[in-house]
């Protein structure tokens, strides 16, 4: 096989060899082979997260910090281990991505703290009225006006969409801290991981059909919200509204598991 081979045509076999020849050689040129023909990892975590940055940070910043995690990846993966490389890269770069994008701080503060208030009512009206509050409800006990709540939840929609990321990756509900080092899981993190999955997959069947369909379109389809409001035939940041409550939802859901954990 030749190293120069184009990486859209190589191969899952291929591309494992390429890996096991550079990591039995360490050829530096072996390796600038390696991150190409494992580049589609770096651009599905850039476009996975695309609604988290895209109104306050540069994609070519995103793409470079994920080439830098995949590189370290491809260091510290052990051919050993009986796992896939393209798993265990998966994770480690996006969590580095995940983690650029905390580090920039790209939303406002005004826009963070309405974000934390969002969620506090939201909690707070469902345990008093046993069910989801309604936006009207949430605008009152916010004391907004209905439009500027509405525009204030369009504004939230990055930060929600990282707190919820910040959920799932760092609170004890990522698979990266199921992967060491040297790229194994254990067969206690094995479990612990299919168990966490459950939780997930029951966090999403609580949602309202409507919102099932916005996580799934967003979070697994990686459209836009500007997208998704063309296939609901609604507005933006009716999407939005839509996004914040089911993550909220999620969040009450997956936290509650997680306080048990």
């Amino acid at each position: 096989m030749s190293d120069t081979k184009s990486a859209e045509k190589m191969t899952a076999e291929e591309k494992a060899e390429l890996l096991r020849r550079y990591k039995e050689t360490g050829d530096k040129a072996l390796r600038n082979n390696v991150v190409m023909a494992y580049m589609n990892i770096v651009r599905y975590a850039a476009v996975s997260t695309r609604n988290m940055y895209e109104k306050y940070a540069d994609s070519d910043d995103i793409i470079n910090e994920a080439t830098i995690a995949l590189m370290s990846a491809i260091e510290s993966f052990d051919l050993e281990k009986n796992v896939k490389f393209e798993t265990y890269a998966s994770i480690k770069v996006r969590g580095a991505v995940i983690d650029y994008i905390r580090r920039q701080d790209i939303v406002p503060r005004n826009v963070r703290r309405f974000a934390r208030e969002y969620d506090a009512a939201y909690s707070e009206l469902y345990a008093k009225l046993d069910r989801e509050p309604t936006d009207d409800e949430l605008a009152e006990h916010l004391k907004l006006t209905k439009s500027k709540f509405e525009s204030c939840v369009a504004k939230s929609a990055a930060a929600q969409t990282l707190s919820f990321e910040d959920l799932v990756i760092n609170n004890n509900f990522d698979l990266s801290d199921e992967v060491s080092e040297d790229g194994v899981w254990s067969a206690e993190a094995s479990l612990y991981r299919e168990e966490k999955m459950k939780y997930l997959a029951g966090a999403i069947a609580s949602l309202k059909e409507k919102e099932r369909l916005v996580i799934t379109l967003y979070y697994y389809e990686k459209l836009k919200f500007s997208d998704i409001g063309k296939v609901l035939e609604v507005s933006e940041s009716r999407v939005c509204q839509i996004h914040s409550q089911a993550v909220a939802k999620m969040k009450k859901y997956m936290s509650e598991y997680l306080g048990r954990a």
